[in-house]
């Protein structure tokens, strides 16, 4: 015999959104965040700052996305044909199912462990908010003198020392001299500053340096020199390398030049710029004081015609006054006569709506009749009605059934017989008569 097989319940049927979804989903709980190693090719930025590229090596490809917030930080060009170590999330693009690398942050390949150095330390000083903006200062507009603290055989001296004499020939600068490469480097860098601020003498300190490789830029990613300018009480200006190149030293000053030559700009008034805001302030202070004037004088004379001879304004008080006087007889006169008028009205209006006494004593009068006469009927009506009413309650009366010669018959338990059949031979009963009870015993039935 055949068995009847149970139905099986379908499968749920999902969108491919959904299926992209949950793709993505065991992909990123399932990789965690690792490091892998390539070279860049079809690497394009687009002008929202997101970096697309493909990592690619012998054997297989990826394709890879570097998003603005990650690529700002690079501090270099990323460009086709670079080997690169990259530290990405794997992931899926659900909107074309595409498998890819979302990058976190990218190295070239040989100098992991400076970039893993590097990495720490600035996330370590992120966490402490010596990166804080809230925390940095505004470098003064005008300084009294200017700190340089940088080697004296650097060429970034040389430039910064053009831009300033370009910029500002009488604005005092101090240099403080100290290797900015080498080993030891960074703690004397560090002591420079500090001498700066023990001298005092300067109102803004610039950092400098001129281009070099990471190895040549390491003693800026030193937490010593970055401590130091943390510690600075004069506003520090960093220029080192090109650019491209971002130290330790560049997110804790408290302003940051893509090179020294810019750190010389940023720190130092320009003389044709103050030279403008000079002549300019100098034009608007002209037009001012000569606006100034064209309205004094005008008020001046706007005053002078004001001007009126003693006697004159006399006449003119009197006639004024004569004026007003003549506007409040007649204003007096005007109200007199109004008055006079209401009054009248008035008085017609009382005389229309005087009360009539003698009708109204009349009409009190007859209402007074009406009153008593239905007072009469209303007693008269009630009285035949409970008339009436005694009647009928003496003809329901069980007193009146009883003096017509009826009696009511009661047994042991007080309840009134209606049917002799329930009463036995002997049993002892009650007879109610019209005036008075009497007790009897069933002598017979029958």
């Amino acid at each position: 015999m055949l068995e009847r097989q149970t139905a099986q319940p379908l499968p749920p049927i999902i969108s491919v959104a959904e299926l992209n979804r949950i793709a993505r989903e065991l992909l990123e709980h399932n990789l965690p965040l690792l490091w892998v190693a390539g070279e860049i090719s079809n690497f394009k930025r687009y002008e929202s700052g997101h970096c697309y590229f493909t990592l690619k090596d012998a054997q297989a490809q990826v394709d890879c996305v570097m998003f603005r917030n990650r690529a700002q930080l690079l501090g270099w060009q990323p460009e086709n044909g670079m080997k690169v170590e990259l530290r990405a999330l794997p992931t899926l693009y659900e909107a074309r199912g595409k498998f890819q690398l979302n990058a976190e942050t990218m190295r070239r390949a040989g100098l992991g462990a400076l970039y893993e150095a590097f990495e720490k330390l600035k996330a370590r000083l992120e966490q402490e908010g010596l990166f804080d903006s809230a925390r940095k200062r505004p470098l003064p507009r005008f300084p009294r003198a200017l700190g340089i603290v940088t080697s004296p055989q650097a060429a970034a001296l040389r430039d910064v020392l053009t831009t300033l004499r370009r910029r500002m020939p009488g604005l005092p600068v101090i240099i403080y001299t100290t290797p900015v490469q080498g080993e030891g480097s960074a703690p004397r860098i560090a002591a420079a500053i500090a001498r700066a601020n023990a001298h005092g003498a300067c109102d803004v300190l610039l950092v400098c340096r001129g281009g070099g490789s990471i190895e040549d830029l390491w003693a800026f990613n030193e937490e010593v020199v970055a401590r130091s300018i943390v510690a600075s009480r004069i506003p520090v200006v960093t220029g080192i390398g090109h650019e491209t190149d971002f130290t330790i030293a560049d997110f804790v000053a408290d302003a940051r030049a893509p090179t020294p030559t810019g750190a010389a700009t940023l720190a130092s008034p320009g003389r044709e710029e103050l030279t403008k805001l000079l002549l300019h302030a100098a034009h608007r202070l002209l037009r001012a004081t000569r606006r100034e004037l064209e309205q004094r004088m005008q008020r001046l004379d706007f005053l002078s015609r004001r001007l009126v001879h003693p006697g004159e304004r006399i006449r003119n008080q009197l006639a004024e006054l004569r004026h007003l006087a003549t506007r409040v007889v007649g204003a007096w006169q005007r109200q007199t006569e109004e008055l006079g008028w209401q009054t009248r009205e008035l008085g017609l209006r009382l005389i229309a709506v005087a009360p009539d006494v003698a009708g109204l004593e009349r009409d009190s009068a007859g209402l007074a009749r009406r009153l008593r006469e239905s007072a009469r009927r209303r007693v008269e009506a009630t009285a035949a009605l409970l008339a009436r009413l005694d009647a009928n309650l003496k003809h329901l009366n069980p007193q009146s059934v009883l003096e017509r010669g009826y009696s009511i018959t009661e047994a042991a338990d007080g309840s009134i017989v209606h049917d002799g059949a329930r009463l036995a031979v002997g049993e002892d009963v009650t007879i109610t008569f019209a005036k008075g009870r009497v007790g009897a015993q069933v002598k017979q039935k029958g």
